[in-house]
């Protein structure tokens, strides 16, 4: 298999298979990962941004070490809900645990059900006193 930069797989005219290059486990491997934050890595009660492709979603650290975050956002959370962040993914098998990065949807798990989002655009982590700024005085 040959990798392909865009996030599109490719059949090609011959017989030859093409990937997205991140879908390729030395491509995880050898990632910088330097256009994202890890969960785990932040203080608990920490709020955090992201856009994605379809939705703003607000997550509130509640275990980062566990995964464990309430979020709103999307039409699977339309208040903030308890939920685990698993990480970033695809949408297939690899997962950066506990991360959330640009480019790559974010999957949660909420009674036993897993939620992807759609590609993460941009990520905020928001410091105290600048937390409300993501919708008003809703937090």
């Amino acid at each position: 298999m040959r990798a392909v930069d865009d996030k599109d797989s490719i059949a090609g005219a011959s017989n030859q298979q093409s990937v997205p290059r991140a879908a390729i486990l030395d491509t995880w491997s050898q990632d910088a990962w330097n256009n994202g934050i890890q969960i785990d890595s932040l203080e608990d009660m920490q709020k955090v941004a992201v856009q994605t492709v379809n939705n703003v979603y607000e997550l509130v650290i509640i275990s980062g070490h566990e995964g464990d975050v309430l979020v709103r956002g999307g039409q699977f959370f339309p208040e903030l809900t308890p939920a685990n962040l698993a990480g970033a993914t695809m949408g297939g098998s690899f997962c950066k645990m506990r991360g959330i990065y640009v480019g790559f949807r974010m999957e949660f798990t909420h009674n036993g059900k897993r939620v992807v989002t759609s590609p993460v655009e941009t990520i905020a982590v928001l410091a105290p006193e600048n937390d409300k700024e993501i919708r008003g005085q809703r937090w």
